[in-house]
Order: structure tokens, then sequence, then C-alpha cells
């Protein structure tokens, strides 16, 4: 069976991704992180924004499942960048502007290549991936039971932006159920979105983004064998960021 390491929300930080990937036995020499007993790479969503190389992550990340290297499903930041990408109107806040602040300093033709290698990975992954004979899913911010095999509007709703009310916090963001308490399916889910300081094990459920970001750590999960390698974040910690779970 293929084995996987499965990466949460990258946001940018390159050194924390190459740090990550060395750690787990990859090899850079052919500029890309190739594992020798052919281990695949698997991402969550959420490669860029905020952190200081979007761009870098982005070029890795296109390179690894254009060669088949890698899985990826998209991110609700992905999903933005794409859509900026499209020409279409889309605010530049919430760390789109760290992205496109990166874009605007390439010249033209890079630029180009770059939102065609994006907006080509992006329009080829699928809402979520099920792998190992759908005994493992990867989503960016999880998946119910009965959405799995669906491909609809409301399942792309849930995955890339999480079980939301349509209330909001006082900070904007909105507020979540805690859909994972609840999960029952046979399905392992892998999956990010919202910020923990450790990864977090519920049911047959784990979110491995721990923030790296935000100063947390930059976490990846080893499937089958359902451990846990995080290198640490080299950017400040803001408190605020991270999700309290009452378990």
């Amino acid at each position: 069976m293929t084995k996987y390491d499965i990466i949460g929300d990258i946001h940018g930080c390159y050194e924390e991704f190459e740090v990550l990937t060395n750690e787990l036995g990859y090899d850079w020499s052919s500029g890309i992180p190739i594992h020798p007993e052919k281990r695949n790479l698997a991402f969550v969503g959420d490669l860029t924004d905020r952190g200081p190389d979007s761009i870098k992550v982005m070029k890795v990340v296109c390179e690894l499942v254009k060669k088949e290297h890698a899985h990826y499903v998209p991110g609700n930041h992905c999903d933005k960048l794409y859509r900026y990408f499209l020409g279409r109107k889309v605010q530049e806040t919430h760390g789109l502007e760290t992205t496109v602040a990166e874009l605007k300093a390439l010249d033209k033709k890079e630029f180009q290549q770059v939102s065609h290698d994006f907006r080509q990975l992006v329009e080829s992954a699928p809402l979520y991936s099920e792998l190992d004979e759908g005994r493992l899913v990867i989503a960016h911010a999880g998946i119910r039971k009965d959405y799995i095999g669906r491909q609809d509007k409301r399942v792309k709703t849930f995955v890339l932006y999480g079980d939301i009310t349509g209330e909001k916090h006082p900070d904007g963001s909105p507020v979540r159920r805690d859909w994972a308490k609840k999960y029952d399916g046979d399905a392992f889910i892998v999956y990010g979105h919202t910020p923990v300081k450790e990864p977090r094990k519920v049911n047959h459920t784990i979110n491995i983004d721990t923030g790296c970001v935000f100063g947390g750590k930059l976490t990846a999960l080893r499937y089958p064998e359902l451990d846990t390698i995080s290198v640490p974040s080299t950017l400040p910690f803001v408190t605020e960021k991270f999700r309290s779970f009452e378990d």
C-alpha cells in the first residue's frame, strides 16, 4: 500500500515546510521533496497567504502534483486566490494581501506562469480526496460522514469553511460547529483549517493545522502509522488565533 505524509496548512511558511519534509526523510536534490521509500506527500489546502513565501510553496506543490508525487485538496484561501487569478473581485484581506504583494513583485511572464500553474492545480483537484481505498479522507476543513461521495455545493462549502452556522464572532470570524465530536464514520478524516496548539484527535478524525503561520508548528501525519511529526514556527506566537476546545 502507498504510505502518506499529510501536511497541515502551510500558509506560505516555506522554511518550515522544507525542515519538516527533511525530518520526514524527503530528499530535495531534484528541487522538490521526494521520499526514497516512495512515500507520498498530501496537502490539506491553504498553501498560501499570511506567511512570507507563498509563491515558493505554490511552485513546489504544483510540481509535486504534476509529477504525481503528491495529493492536494484546496482550502478556502486556495479558493480565494484562484478567484483572484481569474480576475474576479475579491477582497485582498485576511492574508491574501501578502500573496498579492509577492505576485506584484514578479515580472509579467513569471506572474502568468505562476497563475497558470496554480489555476491548473486547483482545477484538477478534488474537493476532498479518498485514499487507501476510502479508508483515509483528506479534506481542508473536514467532512461529514454523509457527505463522503458527494460533490455538490453544500459539500464544497463544508470542506472549505467547516460546519459554519452563519453567525460571526466579535472579530468577524465565522462561528463553526465542532463537527468532529459527532463524527462516527469508518474513514479516517485528516483536516486543518482551524488552528490548534497540538494535533487534535477526536473520534476517527485529526486536525493537523497547528498554526505555523501564527507562531505554532507545522505538522504532518504519517499514514498508516498515525503518528505526527511537527517542527516549530519561526514566526511570533499569536495566542488569540488558536481555537480552544472542551473535549
